[in-house]
């Protein structure tokens, strides 16, 4: 799926929110219709805010992709982020610190903007054992923390390892699946934007 340059679905009073990611957010495998930012935009739209969700999400992207491409998609106005990034990172067994390092810089470049965040975690693959793991699944809580933003633990939480909502790889979700992950977090988005700036 090829990224939408930031300012070019805007509408003039609608609050932009940029969702970085990877094929989470992207929308591997799917319509374009069905994929995260589309359906996260139609939600809070029903919700009655006037949103626009710019689709930031390359599929295979790292932590350090992310990060390489911040700069470029902070052109215009962007008025919260939602940073999914790190599942590819724990998919290749990257060194944690890296990733932590990575996410820390792109937290570090927003709040200096003066952007809020909505940090959505990823849990490292059981198979590269419990230490990487531990060291892994910390990285999100401790930044949040550390960055003062929201944090949503697990971006796949109640979708993976669902068969019924996911595609056939059991990595990636499918439509009914994205609305799962939906349901969950525009409530959470809803609460980013009322942290924006009029």
């Amino acid at each position: 799926m090829v990224c939408v340059q930031p300012g070019l679905l805007r509408a003039d009073d609608a609050k932009v929110i940029l969702a970085l990611g990877d094929s989470l957010t992207a929308g591997y495998g799917l319509d374009q219709a069905e994929a995260f930012p589309v359906q996260l935009q139609a939600a809070l739209q029903t919700a009655g805010m006037n949103a626009t969700v710019i689709n930031g999400g390359v599929s295979g992207d790292t932590s350090a992709g992310g990060r390489s491409r911040l700069e470029w998609l902070l052109v215009g106005q962007i008025d919260g982020v939602i940073l999914e990034l790190g599942a590819n990172d724990g998919l290749r067994g990257l060194d944690p610190a890296q990733t932590r390092d990575n996410l820390d810089w792109i937290l570090t470049t927003l709040k200096q903007r003066g952007i809020p965040v909505l940090l959505s975690g990823m849990y490292a693959p059981p198979n590269l054992g419990k230490d990487y793991g531990a060291e892994f699944n910390a990285i999100y809580p401790e930044l949040a923390e550390k960055h003062s933003v929201k944090l949503d633990p697990f971006f796949l939480e109640g979708v993976a390892a669902d068969p019924n909502l996911n595609q056939t790889d059991g990595i990636h979700p499918n439509a009914e699946g994205v609305a799962v992950i939906v349901k969950r977090l525009a409530p959470k988005v809803q609460e980013l934007l009322s942290q924006t700036r009029e």
